[in-house]
């Protein structure tokens, strides 16, 4: 249902590796392998932190940079894209060839004339296909026709112009453009991966050619057409062309998996929400001895004074020395102190621990929560499921665009409902009180529903904002919800929408035991039957 990105432990950090280099330069301790450690870090193509910098010019000093491991960097910054790195690894090298690198990275910045001129080699073939990669994002007409007049100059081989067109198809259907059908098609079948096998099924959905969708389904790996998303999409569109009994089938396959489409799919079905849930004791003793950790008490005090990045480092240190029973216990102690957030980056290493539903879907400040549910006229399980999804709880939340605390509104926005709805609102700072946030945050919700008139429309411009969800809306105005949140054009939107149903369905067990269909609930229906919850048998 979600993936958690992987935390850094101190050996891993650059900025640590460099920082601890560094020191043992300045101390005169840089002992023979330090020469080693330093071209490791070197060999990377993405941008290294600032300390890095007084690194690599000691390394050069002490004659570890040669023009090979020059050329080697760059070539590793053109797989990124990232024409500063390029220019950052080619100083140093002699004139002719730094003149060329600078060319290269200009090229891969803003593809140029002059590449017609460069040497028909590999470098300048891969420099090529880097370039116009990047091209298609912003414009894949230019990368196409630029590709038409590169590939026979510098003699590009069928993988390099696959990349290329890759590009341009994705960046083209991206935006459900004219043409984006036969771009796809132009793709070699090499060059297919999981996310343009989705887009090709994603494309033909949007244009309402069920047979090409099914087609396009259908012809995904086995593995990613066995995921509940696709399993209930091909149902879908079995039932739109007519094949309404080979859709049971795998209507029963999606239904076994406790999420947005499994849930949708026992709808179909009519019968109980897959929810098997794993609970396998945590002895108090056990906690204790985790709660004593001076490395796990470090990384909560850190925590409760506001430090979330030296948290995490102390916890991730702690975590290295703890089993499973030990790491799963901590989570539990951490959640106690109301760090919640753990629970969704440190589970997962075992594949029933996606199965600690008590842990990993947090539940705080529930009077605040069924009172502004009842007073916006919203089911509660969905307001727990935007605070999971925006914050995980965290009331201190604060993101890079100044969204902040459990519901992440930013301060004008909070402002606009205050103004509109007489509720109490003092200021950007207020948003960190939690009932503030949680009364503002809902009544945002509300008007986002009463504008769009359903609750999946409202979930989508919540998170893209009302310009995207206006454009989406007016593309595909008669397209069923589902269908209409598959091809929403934000892969972050897109999963966002979807993620939030299935975690109100999940909070609604945790509230009340059994559920509002989720067929219901995506359109704002807060009454009617109730369904149930069980663990179902797997389907062979």
């Amino acid at each position: 249902m979600e993936r958690c990105p992987r935390r850094l432990a101190p050996h891993d950090d650059p900025a640590l590796r460099c920082a601890r280099l560094n020191a043992q330069q300045a101390l005169g301790r840089a002992a023979d392998a330090w020469n080693g450690e330093a071209q490791a870090l070197w060999r990377s193509g993405k941008s290294m932190p600032d300390a890095c910098d007084a690194t690599f010019a000691s390394l050069a000093a002490r004659g570890g940079l040669g023009d090979a491991l020059r050329w080697e960097r760059f070539d590793l910054a053109v797989a990124e894209g990232d024409p500063g790195v390029m220019r950052a690894a080619a100083r140093g090298l002699p004139a002719d060839a730094l003149a060329l690198a600078q060319d290269y990275a200009a090229f891969v910045q803003a593809p140029h004339a002059r590449a017609a001129q460069w040497p028909r080699d590999a470098r300048s073939r891969q420099v090529a296909a880097a370039g116009l990669s990047k091209l298609a994002k912003n414009d894949p007409d230019a990368a196409e026709r630029q590709l038409a007049q590169l590939a026979p100059l510098l003699g590009m081989d069928e993988s390099q112009r696959a990349q290329v067109l890759y590009q341009v198809a994705l960046w083209t259907v991206a935006s459900y453009l004219p043409g984006s059908a036969q771009r796809l098609a132009a793709v070699p079948a090499s060059a297919y991966d999981e996310r343009l096998h989705e887009w090709r099924a994603r494309e033909a959905v949007a244009r309402g050619d069920w047979k090409a969708a099914l087609e396009a389904i259908r012809g995904m790996p086995a593995k990613q057409r066995e995921d509940s998303r696709w399993r209930w999409f091909e149902g879908r569109m079995l039932e739109k062309t007519g094949r309404d009994g080979e859709a049971q089938a795998l209507f029963r396959a999606a239904a076994t998996a406790p999420t947005f489409h499994g849930f949708l799919a026992a709808d179909r079905l009519r019968q109980p929400y897959a929810l098997c849930p794993w609970e396998p004791g945590d002895p108090p003793a056990l906690r204790k001895e985790v709660a004593r950790d001076p490395a796990l008490q470090r990384a909560l005090a850190l925590y409760r004074i506001d430090q979330p990045g030296w948290a995490v480092r102390e916890w991730n240190d702690a975590l290295t020395r703890f089993d499973d029973p030990r790491r799963r216990a901590a989570v539990a102690v951490a959640q106690e102190q109301g760090w919640f957030d753990r629970a969704v980056f440190s589970l997962g290493k075992l594949p029933d621990e996606q199965r600690l539903y008590r842990l990993r879907f947090p539940l705080h400040h529930d009077a605040d929560i069924r009172a502004a549910a009842k007073r916006n006229g919203l089911d509660p399980a969905w307001i727990a499921a935007e605070i999971r999804a925006e914050s995980v709880f965290n009331p201190n939340a604060r993101s890079p665009a100044n969204a902040r605390g459990l519901m992440q509104l930013l301060p004008g926005t909070a402002a606009g409902v205050a103004q509109r709805t007489g509720l109490p609102y003092a200021g950007a700072e207020s948003l960190y009180d939690s009932s503030t946030n949680i009364a503002l945050g809902s009544a945002y919700l509300r008007e986002m529903e009463d504008k769009y008139g359903a609750a999946y429309q409202a979930i989508a411009a919540y998170n893209a904002g009302p310009t995207p969800t206006a454009r989406w809306l007016s593309q595909r105005p008669a397209h069923d919800p589902d269908l209409w949140i598959e091809t929403i054009s934000y892969k972050e939107t897109r999963d966002y929408v979807a993620r939030v149903l299935a975690f109100s369905t999940i909070y609604d067990w945790l509230l009340d035991g059994d559920a509002l269909p989720v067929s219901e609930r995506l359109l704002g229906r807060t009454g009617g039957a109730r369904k149930p919850f069980a663990c179902p048998t797997p389907v062979p």
